[in-house]
């Protein structure tokens, strides 16, 4: 049976935080982690060996497959600073306004965040969230 690597875990997010060796990523992560607390309310636990998330839910998957994920979180990745945001149609009136950034169906894509306008992305989060806990929990 499949056992899923993003649990969540005792790991010390501020460890994990200062363990990136790129300065400009660790600052930014740093950012993303307050901007994060603010929208949620919650304290930031790590999921996985790199992800950094706020809350939980649970599905189920038509197929019978299940588990828990953070209901917003964010991996600063090698390549890019990875935000789990949504898995629905997200706000194309705020991503128009937030800079340079990628999506997929459930991340935004960012390479740091003097790519974008902050306070743009905190109302992303907030919409997200909204959306998030209306359907999820």
């Amino acid at each position: 049976m499949y056992e899923l690597k993003t649990k969540l875990n005792d790991g010390s997010v501020m460890d994990f935080v200062n363990s990136i060796q790129d300065e400009q990523k660790r600052q930014d992560s740093l950012v993303i982690i307050k901007l994060m607390k603010e929208v949620t309310k919650m304290k930031p636990k790590m999921w996985g060996p790199s992800i950094i998330g706020f809350g939980s839910y649970h599905y189920v998957y038509p197929s019978g497959h299940e588990g828990d994920m953070p209901l917003m979180g964010f991996s600063p990745r090698k390549q890019n600073l990875t935000l789990y945001l949504w898995d629905s149609a997200p706000n194309t009136d705020l991503l128009k306004k937030l800079g340079k950034h990628k999506t997929s169906k459930a991340c935004l894509y960012i390479n740091r965040l003097s790519d974008i306008h902050l306070p743009t992305l905190k109302k992303l989060m907030q919409y997200f969230y909204k959306q998030t806990v209306k359907t999820k929990t």
